[in-house]
């Protein structure tokens, strides 16, 4: 009896050491053993021609399941106001980070308030209208890897001009919704396309052109003219500019690489715009 007894007490002990040693292993474990790492989602913008695009954002989630109704986390709580046309050029502004467990998240949805939408023209401010199609949450497909102990950085481009759709009806004028269209990139793959245009004051619509799909806009700063297409992905890209009294030739074969910005110098706008009108 003795001896049994000193040959089952090491066995006990084995068992409690494989169970704990499972407990710490477990998936829902998000301690500090390696299984995290983080997303970080930046808003940047394809500008419209309006004075301002001010939508409100509530939160920010994303899925890592194949159903669409469940399992999303939030990432981020902003619930605040941001005015789409001030993050041209390379201006972003971080709409969430946080740490999540190692794997796959296959979407990214924004969650945008019922109202506190507007643009404003001539100094004038006109809500947007969301459809209720959009107040459940606008949801993009990004399947975004996140690696333990890596920083996995998500570019949002919230095209204004493409977002705003202007609606006329007989009883109320003209009215304005907002029906959010917006690219999403893995900035670790992408680079961009850097340049000036005169006359600096001009204002025209600068585009990054792959094949048929305008992929990225810009209108240049009317101090200098310096103008910044970001979140493109590597390959070969047209630059066009579009003004309505002055030309300037498309720049072909534009060539961006992961993590650089091509240099493509200054694009001078051509034409009388006296002798146009």
């Amino acid at each position: 009896m003795f001896n049994q007894k000193i040959t089952t007490l090491p066995f006990v002990l084995f068992i409690a050491f494989m169970f704990a040693f499972t407990a710490c292993d477990s998936p829902l474990d998000t301690g500090s053993d390696g299984d995290t790492g983080t997303m970080e989602v930046m808003l940047h913008d394809a500008p419209g021609d309006y004075q301002e695009v001010n939508v409100f954002i509530e939160r920010v989630e994303v899925n890592n399941t194949a159903d669409e109704d469940t399992g999303w986390i939030e990432l981020s709580s902003p619930n605040q106001s941001y005015d789409l046309l001030e993050l041209t050029n390379g201006n972003m502004v971080q709409l969430g980070v946080a740490e999540l467990e190692a794997g796959t998240y296959e979407q990214v949805r924004l969650i945008l308030s019922e109202e506190g939408h507007n643009v404003v023209l001539d100094g004038e401010a006109h809500d947007m209208f969301v459809p209720s199609g959009e107040q459940t949450g606008v949801k993009l497909n990004v399947d975004a890897e996140i690696q333990p102990g890596i920083t996995y950085t998500l570019l949002l481009d919230f095209d204004a001009h493409r977002s705003v759709v202007v609606r006329g009806t007989e009883q109320s004028g003209i009215e304005y919704l907002l029906k959010p269209v917006i690219r999403a990139t893995d900035e670790a793959i992408t680079g961009n396309i850097a340049g000036t245009v005169e006359p600096a004051d001009s204002e025209p619509f600068v585009y990054a052109i792959q094949g048929d799909d305008t992929l990225s806009t810009s209108i240049p700063e009317t101090t200098d003219g310096s103008f910044m297409l970001v979140g493109l992905e590597e390959g070969s890209y047209t630059v066009s500019v579009d003004h309505d009294e002055l030309e300037a030739e498309d720049i072909t074969d534009v060539q961006v690489e992961v993590g650089e910005s091509t240099d493509i110098g200054t694009i001078t706008l051509n034409g009388d715009e006296e002798g146009d009108e």
